[in-house]
């Protein structure tokens, strides 16, 4: 089980040379950790708006606003990432800079996940879908850090968090670009919702039977 004594998400992608490069070039022009974390909401917005709009785009725009959207949330989990990176290495970390680290985060995944459930017309439940998984989004959120409130390590682990959610929406953004000759418009997406919300339910019970694990074991 993953498990982290920080709020900072554990990603290999931090490893990357390029995202050391852009991390440095940043720090060397002073941008703020937290710029960069209001800028993930800014992306998550641009997402949303695409996927919205997406619902009723004839065929060739619907295709653009699904690249942007997968560009937007992507660009967002980019932000997520050097945020963080760039306050350590840049030595810019503020006694606020937690919120700045997870708040963003909450609204990016509203902002991206509520719109998704408008784009699926005349598939069932979708609006419905789109709130529930940014509620469960969010939920998962919750877990974590309440097992960090308890005195415990905040546990990162899935099947769906963050970067699988993200990952799951970005894929059927980009396979919906095919799904315009062979599936209803919007079945990709729709899929990728159900996913989202059942992973995030077992999400949150495994992070309480870890939490619950770790009190007990006291």
């Amino acid at each position: 089980m993953q498990t982290t004594s920080t709020a900072r998400r554990p990603l290999k992608t931090r490893q990357r040379e390029w995202a050391k490069a852009i991390a440095r070039f940043l720090v060397r022009q002073r941008v703020h950790p937290n710029v960069i974390s209001v800028m993930s909401i800014v992306f998550a917005a641009l997402a949303g708006v695409a996927f919205s709009s997406s619902s009723y785009s004839t065929a060739p725009h619907r295709v653009v606003l699904l690249l942007v959207a997968a560009a937007g949330i992507q660009l967002r989990l980019l932000c997520n990432m050097l945020d963080g990176m760039v306050a350590v290495e840049g030595g810019m970390q503020t006694k606020s800079g937690e919120i700045f680290n997870d708040l963003p985060d909450r609204i990016s995944d509203a902002m991206i996940l509520v719109p998704v459930g408008y784009a699926v017309p005349g598939l069932p439940y979708g609006p419905a879908l789109g709130w529930c998984a940014a509620l469960l989004a969010i939920f998962t959120a919750y877990v974590r850090l309440l097992g960090g409130t308890a005195g415990l390590t905040q546990s990162f682990i899935g099947p769906m968090a963050k970067p699988h959610r993200m990952a799951t929406l970005t894929a059927a953004c980009l396979l919906s670009v095919a799904e315009l000759k062979f599936l209803h418009t919007g079945t990709l997406l729709w899929i990728a919702l159900v996913v989202i919300n059942v992973g995030c339910v077992i999400t949150i019970g495994r992070r309480t039977a870890l939490i619950m694990r770790g009190l007990e074991a006291r």
